[in-house]
């Protein structure tokens, strides 16, 4: 599940040249570089939803002809080419490209095309690099599929969400119950080498055997990936509204467990392995390079409004509207609205938030004191793995794996 956050984080001005301070590429040679290619156009506005995306009749009136959709690959390759100023003589060459919204696939094929060719131009991919697009699974065809790869797409992800009707009307998700399995044959006809279906649990209404069904669709489609993600109710969305107001009820964390234990179960047993809480794949080709970049803590670069990017311990973020962001550009200006530095603690926690979630876990070396108690209280109730402890690491065990975040939480003291 792709998409920029609907909300800005607080943090200094950016410079209008979208300058970084010299630190940022200091070691760079020895880290991945990635982008991130924000589209941030929907069709229709899902009721869960809090990222920033605009459908056409929130745009219209607020951003001019400069938010159109038809405009806007330029917008990302003038972009791309501040970020090559920006970034000087870095001689890395691109490992992964993603592209997320929003719905991607809204745009033509071509103008997909046509960033990941200003990405190629200005940085050079590498050899094995990954190259993933988010996809609405009504919004492709086969012709459309062949255009991608033949542009150099070689990974696609389709939104699925639930194989049951009743679930997608509750989500506000319009494509039709199949359809998804389908993109997945089609995608690879088209010769994409890795197809990922992201499913959603823990919907209103939605029951146990609706979720193995789910599960079970989409394992029968043939994805070499799946990640399955707990439904969050943000506050805002129309799905929040509707639940206050009663009209669909609330579902509570135990469920979500129930669910997420299903998932390990149907998953594992049809040859999927998690290597991060919320995703599984059939071998370690088939992961998601380009998340492992940010859980990892490498560098990306985020194109496109309210996009956010990390380089070298600085991250910043975009200004959030298509409007805005194109006058920006159009004037010679970073779209930057603002950045942090972070500091060698800041980084230090965001590799304990962020690595434990992974199969690989986080080395117990870099806690301090007071986690590596929490580290201790975790293994004795059976939360990490004890195999990997005496290696030296903190690894979720299965039952930690569903308290997560509280485990997290405790470890970064």
């Amino acid at each position: 599940m792709g998409g920029m956050p609907s909300v800005l984080p607080d943090g200094e001005p950016m410079p209008e040249d979208g300058a970084l301070p010299a630190s940022a590429l200091e070691g760079a040679a020895s880290r991945p570089l990635g982008f991130y290619l924000h589209v941030p156009y929907c069709a229709t506005r899902c009721g869960y939803c809090d990222f920033n995306t605009y459908t056409a009749s929130e745009l219209r009136g607020s951003g001019g002809v400069l938010a159109s959709r038809d405009n806007y690959a330029g917008q990302v390759v003038e972009e791309i080419r501040l970020a090559r100023k920006t970034l000087g003589d870095d001689p890395r060459p691109v490992r992964t490209v993603f592209v997320g919204g929003g719905t991607p696939t809204l745009l033509a094929a071509g103008d997909l095309v046509r960033m990941l060719d200003a990405v190629r131009d200005e940085f050079g991919l590498a050899d094995d690099a990954e190259v993933t697009t988010e996809a609405n699974p009504e919004s492709v065809n086969p012709a459309y599929l062949e255009e991608l790869r033949a542009g150099g797409f070689n990974r696609i992800s389709f939104g699925m969400q639930s194989a049951k009707q009743h679930v997608l009307k509750i989500l506000d998700r319009t494509h039709t119950p199949g359809r998804p399995e389908a993109c997945v044959a089609e995608a690879r006809a088209a010769g994409f080498e890795h197809v990922n279906l992201d499913l959603i649990y823990g919907t209103p209404g939605e029951s146990d055997e609706d979720w193995r069904a789910s599960l079970e669709a989409a394992i029968g489609a043939g994805p070499d990936h799946v990640s399955a993600y707990a439904l969050i109710v943000e506050e805002g969305t129309q799905l929040a509204r509707r639940i206050r107001r009663g009209e669909v009820p609330m579902t509570d964390d135990d469920v979500h467990a129930d669910r997420y234990l299903i998932a390990e179960d149907v998953l594992s047993g049809a040859g999927f392995d998690w290597y991060e809480v919320s995703n599984w794949a059939t071998s370690e080709a088939g992961r998601c390079l380009h998340n492992e970049l940010y859980w990892r803590g490498a560098d990306w670069w985020g194109a496109g409004p309210g996009a956010h990017s990390h380089v070298g311990g600085v991250r910043w973020w975009n200004v959030k509207h298509p409007g805005a962001y194109a006058a920006a550009l159009a004037s010679g200006k970073s779209p930057g609205a603002g950045r942090e530095v972070l500091t060698d603690e800041d980084r230090r926690v965001e590799r304990v938030l962020l690595e434990l979630r992974l199969r690989e876990g986080v080395e117990l070396g870099i806690l301090r004191p007071g986690g590596l108690e929490a580290a201790r209280r975790a293994l004795a109730d059976g939360l990490l793995d004890p195999e990997a402890y005496a290696t030296g690491r903190a690894v979720l065990t299965l039952r930690g794996r569903l308290l997560a975040d509280a485990v997290v939480r405790d470890l970064v003291d």
